[in-house]
């Protein structure tokens, strides 16, 4: 049965690409343009499971995709890392001097604002999807206008690439996690990483002792991400990225942080794509 994998964007998109490279069976991949619109296909069950970017070495933490995951009861159940390259494209035939607008993806313009310093005759408008922009310039032939894509957006819309590699930091990697409603049976032995989210009281040193368990277990924190609790003011979820090297470190350091939290939950026990 062919697994049915909701994206965010289309075909040349960076997550089609993540989506063509984590699955190794076959896989119907479902674009939409917007990440709550992943989130509903895959509660609807429309789609089976959903490929979502949550991180990046540049932009940092999409925290929207967080919440989506916590709000949804959702599972995290593998990741991705993508090395991001950002290209200049437009129609065949025009240079940088000839355009006069830049649309792209909120994301894709913040990694890449130092470039266009030197263009100030160029107005950069945020839009819905980096592929999705340039084949709408290819499709409606669009003069004076690019997009910020990949080299497979180019290569699909048939347009030329002005600029290579545009980003500000040149190592720009996005991390990808896999989606799915309920946690997949993976073995033990293969599971090293684990996303969890907690909520503490106010007491002094209530964060520094969670952390101290997660030292004790030999865990590694990765990654900490504070949410306002929007119906308690004042008061953050934290939502971590654990790495540890045997499962049993971890369900130890698992069952301690449950009685210290006030509130535990795990989001994903899976492979560390890194490792």
């Amino acid at each position: 049965m062919t697994k049915k994998v909701a994206i965010q964007g289309i075909e040349g998109s960076f997550h089609h690409i993540v989506s063509q490279t984590y699955f190794e069976e076959a896989i119907e991949v479902q674009p939409y343009l917007s990440f709550s619109e992943v989130v509903e296909s895959l509660v609807s069950k429309t789609s089976d499971v959903a490929v979502m970017a949550l991180e990046n070495s540049i932009a940092g933490s999409i925290i929207p995709n967080y919440a989506h995951i916590n709000d949804q009861d959702l599972h995290i159940t593998g990741e991705c890392f993508l090395e991001i390259q950002h290209n200049l494209m437009a129609l065949k035939g025009q240079s940088i001097q000839d355009i006069k607008e830049v649309f792209s993806h909120p994301m894709a313009l913040l990694q890449c604002k130092e470039f266009f310093k030197q263009y100030p005759h160029i107005k950069l408008i945020e839009d819905t999807d980096t592929a999705e922009v340039a084949k709408r310039i290819s499709k409606n032939q669009l003069q004076g206008v690019a997009a910020i894509a990949s080299v497979e957006a180019a290569h699909l819309f048939g347009l030329k690439i002005l600029a290579k590699s545009i980003q500000t930091i040149k190592h720009n990697e996005t991390r990808f996690v896999v989606v799915e409603r309920t946690p997949t049976s993976q073995n033990s032995t293969t599971i090293n990483k684990a996303s969890v989210k907690f909520l503490l009281d106010h007491k002094r040193g209530s964060l520094a002792a969670i952390l101290n368990v997660m030292s004790d277990c030999n865990l590694n924190l990765t990654k900490i991400q504070s949410l306002p609790k929007i119906d308690t003011p004042w008061k953050y979820a934290f939502f971590v990225d654990i790495t540890f090297e045997t499962y049993s470190d971890y369900e130890k350091g698992k069952a301690i942080m449950k009685l210290i939290a006030e509130e535990f939950k795990i989001l994903g026990e899976y492979k560390n794509a890194k490792k």
